[in-house]
């Protein structure tokens, strides 16, 4: 027989409710989250000679990733406002796609795994959307953790 999950979010009447994370330790946090762009090669490779309209794509979406991360408590209902120590947004480029990946650090009372992830999304949306012009078959797959660390 398996167990029924009671949701963090939900009172037992139903009403969303933020988590109260007061009783708990601060403590060192780190998520790495991943996702990917699939594109064609050809865009990939205009996107390496920095030869499509929209200029340098990745600084833009490493941007926009780091500004997406320190805001998820505005995007995400619910979500506890967490003072980020460190956001990275890195990039692989490959033959047929881009890998994104976010590791967001704090010092908290919670975990920072959204902020890892809302930076993976809003990379991605922007090397969508510089992309678009070029590559109508382009699709944003696979976002996910990889790491959670507390300390």
């Amino acid at each position: 027989m398996t167990r029924k999950k009671k949701f963090s979010h939900l009172a037992a009447d139903g009403a969303a409710r933020m988590v109260n994370v007061g009783a708990k330790p601060v403590q060192h946090r780190r998520a790495v989250a991943a996702g990917k762009l699939i594109c064609q090669p050809a865009t990939i490779r205009a996107l390496k000679k920095n030869a499509l309209p929209k200029g340098n794509v990745l600084t833009v979406a490493q941007i926009a990733g780091i500004q997406a991360a320190k805001r998820t408590s505005d995007l995400i209902p619910l979500c506890h406002p967490l003072a980020l120590n460190h956001v990275k947004i890195s990039f692989k480029v490959r033959r047929d796609a881009v890998e994104i990946f976010c590791t967001a650090e704090t010092s908290a009372q919670t975990g920072v795994e959204m902020e890892a992830l809302t930076g993976v999304a809003m990379a991605a949306l922007t090397l969508y959307d510089m992309c678009k012009a070029v590559d109508k078959t382009m699709r944003i797959e696979d976002i996910r953790v990889v790491e959670k660390i507390k300390k």
